[in-house]
């Protein structure tokens, strides 16, 4: 008995999400060019190669999390971005900051 597997679908990125990566490349960009670094400086203070920054400041989400954070870290905005996916500076986490969380959420 042999089993057919299905083809994958194709890896289909939300159009918010693009829009997301496009603008944080540009940020980026813009950025680095305010702290009068160019994309080679960057790319070696970081160490990841210049391909993988041309990639971060085009919005291709194809790089890895550490990676954006090392230019992030560079660039001198590392600390602000992590601070802003801190839930406890919301109005929702600043709300339920007493709460015991869950060590897991299941369905």
């Amino acid at each position: 008995m042999s089993s057919v597997v299905a083809p994958k679908s194709p890896h289909v990125t939300p159009i918010p999400v693009r829009r997301a990566l496009r603008m944080l490349g540009e940020h980026v960009s813009t950025w680095r060019k305010l702290n009068r670094l160019t994309a080679a400086q960057v790319a070696e203070r970081a160490d990841i190669s210049r391909d993988t920054l041309r990639a971060i400041e085009q919005g291709k989400g194809t790089v890895s999390t550490e990676n954006l954070l090392r230019v992030l870290r560079i660039i001198g905005i590392m600390d602000e971005v992590v601070k802003a996916a801190d839930p406890y500076e919301t109005d929702v986490g600043r709300l339920r900051m007493d709460e015991v969380l869950p060590k897991r959420v299941r369905t």
